[in-house]
């Protein structure tokens, strides 16, 4: 099977760009990690040691201690894709996240955001 790059990429490499989108359309850093951390099971201090340590995204979420629950409830389409068809499973969970940061970036209520 082929791996996608993204596989290979530093998370710490793409999460600036994350707080970036965000904080573009005055939304936070805080607001983010609150994303990262409800999808990925990862507390701050977690998240903080994979984002310094360079892990690549398919350690970050093969490490990730337990995805959210809720993570079905994530539809919609991202990069062309309907997120809940994509069937690699890796790729659907960068893509989960992706989507969440743009929903953060379009000023959706968080508690929409993280499905509650």
């Amino acid at each position: 099977m082929e791996t996608h790059r993204i596989f290979k990429t530093s998370f710490a490499s793409v999460y600036p760009h994350y707080v970036a989108k965000a904080e573009k359309k005055d939304r936070t850093k805080a607001e983010v990690d609150t994303i990262i951390t409800w999808l990925t099971g990862y507390d701050q201090q977690a998240l903080e040691q994979q984002i310094d340590s360079g892990t690549d995204f398919e350690t970050f979420f093969a490490q990730a201690p337990q995805l959210n629950p809720n993570v079905s409830k994530i539809t919609g389409v991202i990069c062309g894709y309907r997120v809940e068809e994509i069937e690699n499973k890796l790729m659907q969970q960068i893509r989960y996240l992706d989507k969440l940061i743009d929903e953060l970036a379009k000023g959706k209520a968080m508690e929409k955001i993280l499905r509650k």
